[in-house]
């Protein structure tokens, strides 16, 4: 998921109660709700679809899972000795329990990979012991309603401490709300996959508004992809020599290693365009990678 997000699912449940067990809760909470995403770091030296193969892997597994969260704690607490020592610590910040600190540290970072395997464009929860990507096809991977929730859950909260209200409630309740807006999707997903039963298997897209409707991806025995029953890419896999391919490109390698439907397509230039049924469409270049010379034998059409 995008990253305001992560940032105001740790802020809510901050506002449920977990915010008053130490200080620099919060930041705790926000942060590691977001730290799995240093891996964002890649940008600076991958190149072209390169970083699809990186994201979304070793700072998403459970190895940094429980590492990242020791580190952000020990910054947060050394945060609070350097501030006590200038004399700039904030008077009404609650005493600084390490324990505490690492704890809503964990939680936040957990928070993030539950998030992105809600969508289609999958994870690797088990690396590095398994490169196995996981999906979920429950939210598109920015969910305006489940900002609407999360903001007013907080916003409502915050106003409510203000005011000497039960402020805990009131996150909790709205917490509750998105847990069923979750279940409900995850629902109609299982709904549009078992509507699809006459392919080997159905990928349930979400769209960005209209989260009760899915585009369904169908997968054919022979590996072709539908889109809502048609066709996308005019080549099959097969007329194409993938494995040299990758052993030729790094950046086909890297999109084979991400992609989960893979399609073929004959440009009207004769170059042949690798993507995903899953973004099929999309701006040439971001989610797809030309093939090398010479690897497809199958014309246009076929």
């Amino acid at each position: 998921m995008d990253n305001l997000t992560h940032s105001l699912t740790g802020a809510l449940i901050g506002q449920a109660g977990l915010k008053k067990k130490t200080g620099l809760a919060m930041p705790a909470l926000i942060i590691g709700a977001n730290l799995p995403d240093v891996d964002a770091a890649c940008f600076f030296w991958l190149e072209g679809v390169e970083h699809l193969a990186f994201r979304r892997g070793i700072t998403h597994g459970p190895i940094a899972l429980l590492l990242l969260p020791f580190v952000l704690a020990a910054l947060l607490s050394g945060l609070d000795r350097w501030q006590t020592k200038r004399g700039k610590r904030p008077e009404g910040r609650l005493p600084v329990h390490f324990g505490w600190l690492y704890g809503l540290s964990l939680i936040g970072c957990l928070t993030h990979p539950a998030l992105d395997w809600l969508n289609v464009y999958g994870i690797r929860l088990l690396e590095p012991f398994s490169s196995r990507w996981f999906y979920g096809d429950v939210l598109f991977i920015i969910d305006v309603w489940l900002w609407v929730m999360l903001i007013a859950g907080t916003w409502i909260s915050r106003r409510a401490e203000k005011r000497g209200g039960d402020w805990r409630k009131v996150a909790r309740v709205a917490l509750g709300f998105c847990l069923v807006y979750l279940v409900g999707n995850f629902a109609i997903s299982q709904a549009d996959r078992m509507a699809n039963t006459s392919f080997v298997e159905t990928i349930s897209s979400p769209p960005p508004l209209a989260f009760w409707e899915r585009e369904s991806i169908g997968v054919s025995g022979s590996g072709s992809y539908f889109i809502d029953g048609e066709k996308v890419g005019n080549v099959p896999l097969s007329a194409c020599d993938l494995e040299t391919a990758k052993a030729q490109s790094e950046q086909v390698a890297a999109f084979l290693f991400w992609s989960r439907a893979p399609v073929v397509t004959r440009l009207e230039d004769g170059a042949y365009l690798l993507g995903d049924a899953r973004y099929y469409g999309i701006e040439e270049g971001r989610f797809s990678v030309t093939l090398p010379d010479g690897l497809c034998s199958e014309p246009a059409g076929s």
